[in-house]
């Protein structure tokens, strides 16, 4: 008894948050969330999402179980329509699902580019060896790097930040390794915290602005919320870190040609994005699909005028003496766009396909319109966003949210927020809960790990609690507007 009683919280547990779709498919005529093949879909996804989150011990890419159960749970579905005589209902369903996925794509993918170029371009390495060669103290870097973290994610994302401040720390903590695990748990706090207060911040975020839930000017109402939320627990583990200076490392490095140009580019894109979201009304996918053709644009630039930059640079070289610049200019090669966007993190976007498919024949068979019916009409939409916040932290917030956005329960404008910021925020309380996370754990292996995040669970959940608490009493007003 004490066996069938777990297996169905199980089942339950699974159902509910690891459904996500950013689709907007509807629940297919025939309800199979209580037939045998509902049953086998369900447990074949919720198979699939356990070795995906034993990806670090089973060193088996993400992308690899979800594409597979993508493809059993759509199978599955087709078969029971086609033994009800009922073909191309789940057809038209499965298209619906793939043209909302294509969006999230190209949007990412466009995104993805444009940071790996300026990856390339060397703008993150500058602003890396700029820190490490000041010679702040451990305490002024860990503040340093908390709030870089907390406002570069708004609009590098959480995760290139996160990779990027890690970087930082590990290079000048170099054999502390309290030091960079705190400076680590920082980090992860403070972007997460960021990126819920922007589109461009994280999956999450970008998932309610596309789906037109929130507007883009309207996330800055999470601005305080998300500050105290990385601010509470920085505060607290503050103490903890010496006030010594490190060693200064020597680096210095040069920005290639055009980095800066890039990154004026980027924020013209995401402002063409904006425009065709807000102003004409079009999916924001539009606006980054013409942002990648400035930089295609740009590129053909930089590739057409190389020669004549590399002969000054020469010869400003020869009459420096500078033998090893001249070397350096020898490796040059020329700016390729195409190269970034093979660069991309293919996983990833695969990773979300899988997810996506899964969870469109999923909610196809009726598990989403059950779910919703339990967590918003018989529970207090209030309640229910927090605990879900809470839970993200242990199945990551992408499949969360995922699963709100399809459900589309009817809340107020404030509860919309209200999850889009918990959803952000909930992903620190533990390790594995965000990208953030998952990342630096392999960034700085055996340095920042699940139970060195683990000891400091609570003071996050202070943090989270606040922002909470903060949001429900700045954007009261919010929550009466439907």
């Amino acid at each position: 008894m004490a066996s069938k009683r777990f297996f169905s919280f199980l089942a339950a547990i699974f159902a509910l948050l690891l459904i996500p779709s950013f689709v907007f498919a509807a629940t297919g005529p025939i309800d199979l969330t209580k037939s045998g093949a509902g049953y086998v879909a369900l447990i074949i996804f919720t198979l699939a999402y356990i070795l995906v989150m034993m990806e670090e011990k089973l060193h088996l890419r993400k992308s690899k179980p979800v594409l597979v159960a993508a493809g059993v749970i759509w199978a599955i579905a087709g078969w029971v329509y086609v033994q009800a005589d009922m073909v191309g209902i789940p057809e038209e369903a499965f298209k619906i699902t793939l043209l909302e996925f294509a969006e999230l794509m190209l949007f990412l993918l466009v995104a993805m580019t444009y940071i790996n170029a300026l990856e390339e371009r060397r703008l993150f390495d500058a602003l890396r060896s700029w820190m490490v060669r000041q010679g702040f103290s451990y305490r002024t870097l860990f503040w340093m790097t908390g709030f870089l973290s907390f406002f570069i994610s708004p609009i590098a994302d959480n995760l290139t930040t996160a990779l990027l401040m890690c970087a930082v720390v590990m290079k000048v903590g170099e054999g502390d390794n309290r030091f960079i695990n705190l400076c680590c748990i920082n980090i992860v706090v403070a972007a997460n915290a960021g990126g819920a207060f922007s589109p461009f911040g994280d999956i999450t975020t970008l998932m309610v602005w596309q789906a037109g839930l929130v507007r883009f000017d309207e996330f800055l109402v999470l601005f305080f919320p998300s500050l105290v939320n990385f601010l509470i627990p920085a505060i607290i583990i503050s103490f903890f870190v010496g006030n010594q200076k490190p060693s200064v490392v020597d680096e210095e490095v040069e920005l290639k040609r055009g980095a800066r140009r890039i990154l004026a580019l980027f924020l013209l894109t995401v402002a063409t994005a904006v425009a065709c979201h807000t102003v004409l009304h079009l999916p924001p996918v539009l606006g980054m699909m013409a942002g990648l053709g400035y930089l295609q644009f740009f590129g053909y630039f930089l590739r057409v005028t190389l020669p004549s930059s590399l002969a000054k640079k020469r010869l400003m070289a020869e009459h420096a003496g500078d033998k090893k610049r001249l070397e350096r200019l020898g490796s040059v090669v020329p700016f390729d766009v195409f190269s970034r966007v093979a660069r991309a993190e293919w996983d990833t976007l695969l990773f979300f396909y899988g997810v996506i498919m899964c969870v469109g024949g999923l909610g196809f068979m009726g598990y989403l319109a059950m779910m919703s019916e339990i967590l918003y009409n018989q529970w207090d939409a209030t309640y229910a966003n927090i605990a879900l916040g809470i839970i993200s932290a242990v199945i990551d917030n992408i499949p969360v949210m995922f699963a709100v956005i399809t459900m589309e329960p009817y809340m107020s404008h404030g509860h919309w927020l209200l999850i889009t910021l918990t959803a952000g925020v909930g992903g620190s309380l533990l390790s594995v809960g965000s990208a953030a996370g998952v990342a630096l754990m392999g960034q700085a292996r055996g340095i920042y790990t699940f139970m060195g995040h683990l000891r400091w669970m609570p003071v996050i959940m202070l943090g989270y609690i606040a922002s909470v608490l903060m949001h429900l009493w700045l954007n009261e007003s919010l929550f009466s507007v439907y």
